[in-house]
């Protein structure tokens, strides 16, 4: 069956074509499929380039052929054939090796399978549990590859981009020192220094910027942060950025610098063009009209406030909200109704998820207008509404009453909801936006202070240097953030680079002198020895990925994903060690059985 001839691949799996027909070829691969068609049997062979058919001819020998019949789904094997172009009636156009087949010779089993716990095909039917749990099978699936082969593509147009535009790459380290602000650290304790601990990253911000006091003026990286806080679809406890930073900069400069490296990941990774410069929308304006910093622009449905008509309604609950000093804002569903009673409770029920204490509808059919509210609110009001949300018969309008920051948050949830519902976001459009003008500072309820709303190393807009102390909440940010689909993939700012400037920072977040100086001391000292204005932005990669691939879930582009709950099911970890490891670290546990 087998030669004692050496066995070493000549081609890949993807790699054949009509133009090799007659040529003696080698493979090696997985079998994907296996028919037995009356004895000639048909095996689809499959490597991360693509699939082969190969064909075993019982003419070619009995112990060939009943070897082939033995053959399992996955096992790994080498085949030695000709090549041979298939009749124009049997040629598959849906594979790009279609016009041709492998003539089997001989047959290698290099590794048998046992029965896997699923099969390896798209879309698969397994739950992602079990795909986390055998994740190298579940990375064997072509939309696995091509999405992983996808993200190998993006980091190196990155690199070749940032090398060519003078950028410097810089590993910074992962084991830093624990500093406020942000998600909680990762931990690791030392076992030279006991009692001490490093912080994973959770991002190299302070570093870059020593690198600019440091006069390398344009660096880059590609490095791995760490959040210890809750998963979600979007996040991980261990992610990916591209990190930038620039000196000598202003927000414009380092805007062009991204979208520049966006052209060229969309013509070198998608094959498509993307104009420049990008939209810019302040926050106020993208939180007004879409309800969130990250607004998708790939379909309308923009909030609309009625306020001013609301005050006059007569309807006591918009009366009094307006008021009160909330709002009366809405979105129309175009062509949405009629809607049922369930799909008006369920969508009630969705919004309170959000804040909301309920969810007013109106209805248009011909000329009516239908609504709970109707009896309460005068018919000349109520078409007042309708106009201004151009509403037209069959349309129908949400509205919620509620603070501000509710009224925004539910209605850009529910739009969302509605977009999806309605098959508005088009994997195949690319609509990127930056939002500019963050406030610089949030009030924490829970903290009761202060937080920055990106980081306390942010700018403020130099003609609201005058507020930080008298109007926290008035100072605007030289922040901005890179929207794409509805995702934030990119966010940064132009950094504080004068220490007075920085101390009076920390001192609006109510951090003290001695805690400043004991978290931040190395970047304060620097500050003092000639650092250059400079700014960056850094990038959610795996998010971009996603965005890229036309996934809902950075885990499908991540090859070794957590769970939710920060599991990785596959290898067991977070893992018990042993005791005499603690011992060694200087720790004992106190863990509540």
């Amino acid at each position: 069956m087998a030669s004692e001839q050496k066995w070493m691949r000549t081609h890949n799996c993807g790699e054949l074509r009509e133009d090799d027909e007659a040529k003696n070829a080698l493979l090696m691969g997985w079998v994907a499929n296996h028919r037995d068609l009356g004895g000639v049997i048909f095996i689809a062979l499959r490597d991360r380039w693509g699939i082969t058919q190969v064909v075993f001819d019982p003419s070619e020998g009995e112990v060939l052929n009943e070897a082939a019949k033995q053959l399992k789904l996955e096992s790994v094997i080498a085949i030695r054939g000709d090549v041979v172009a298939r009749p124009k009636e049997m040629v598959n156009p849906h594979m790009p090796t279609g016009g041709i087949e492998i003539a089997v010779k001989e047959l290698r089993v290099l590794n048998e399978a046992k029965l896997l716990p699923f099969l390896i095909k798209d879309p698969c039917e397994a739950s992602d549990e079990l795909r986390l749990k055998y994740r190298y099978l579940d990375l064997r699936r072509p939309s696995m590859q091509k999405n992983l082969l996808l993200r190998h593509r993006m980091y190196q147009v990155t690199r070749r981009y940032f090398d060519d535009e003078g950028f410097v790459e810089v590993e910074t380290p992962f084991l830093m020192k624990s500093t406020p602000e942000g998600a909680r650290d990762y931990l690791v304790p030392s076992r030279i220094h006991k009692g001490k601990f490093y912080a994973l990253p959770q991002s190299p911000q302070t570093y870059k910027q020593i690198l600019m006091v440091s006069g390398y003026d344009r660096y880059f990286q590609i490095v791995r942060c760490f959040r210890d806080e809750d998963s979600r679809a979007d996040r991980q406890p261990e992610f990916t950025q591209i990190d930038v930073e620039m000196s000598f900069v202003d927000e414009d400069d380092v805007l062009r610098v991204v979208e520049g490296l966006m052209v060229r990941l969309f013509r070198e990774t998608l094959k498509r063009e993307i104009d420049v410069p990008f939209l810019r929308m302040s926050y106020d304006e993208a939180m007004r009209r879409y309800g969130t910093d990250c607004p998708d622009l790939r379909f309308g449905m923009e909030i609309e406030d009625v306020s001013d008509l609301a005050a006059q309604s007569g309807f006591k609950i918009f009366s009094d909200t307006v008021n009160h000093g909330g709002k009366v804002r809405g979105i129309r569903w175009e062509k949405g109704a009629p809607l049922s009673r369930k799909q008006v409770d369920d969508l009630t029920r969705f919004v309170q998820g959000f804040g909301a204490k309920g969810l007013v509808t109106i209805q248009l059919k011909d000329e009516e207008i239908s609504s709970s509210i109707s009896k309460f609110v005068p018919p000349n009001i109520m078409v007042e509404m309708v106009k201004r949300f151009s509403a037209v018969s069959g349309d129908v309008l949400f509205l919620i009453a509620g603070e501000e920051k509710i009224c925004c948050g539910a209605l850009g949830n529910l739009r969302l909801k509605l977009a999806s519902k309605l098959g508005l976001m088009d994997k195949g459009t690319f609509i990127p936006v930056w939002i500019v003008d963050f406030p610089l500072l949030e009030w924490s309820e829970e903290a009761d202070r202060y937080m920055a709303c990106h980081h306390p190393f942010t700018s403020p807009k130099d003609e609201d240097m005058s507020l930080i102390e008298s109007a926290p909440g008035k100072v605007r940010a030289k922040a901005y953030d890179l929207v794409l689909n509805g995702s934030e993939i990119a966010g940064g700012s132009i950094r504080i680079h004068r220490r007075s400037v920085q101390e009076r920072m920390f001192q609006v977040l109510g951090l003290d002198e001695a805690t400043a100086l004991r978290k931040f001391g190395f970047l304060m000292e620097a500050l003092e020895c000639g650092a250059p204005p400079h700014g960056g932005i850094a990038f959610g990669f795996d998010r971009m990925v996603m965005v890229f691939a036309g996934e809902e879930s950075i885990r499908e582009v991540i090859a070794f994903p957590k769970t939710t709950s920060a599991l990785s099911l596959m290898d067991e970890s977070p893992s018990i060690v042993d005791e005499s490891q603690l011992r060694e670290l200087g720790l004992k546990l106190d863990i509540d059985e």
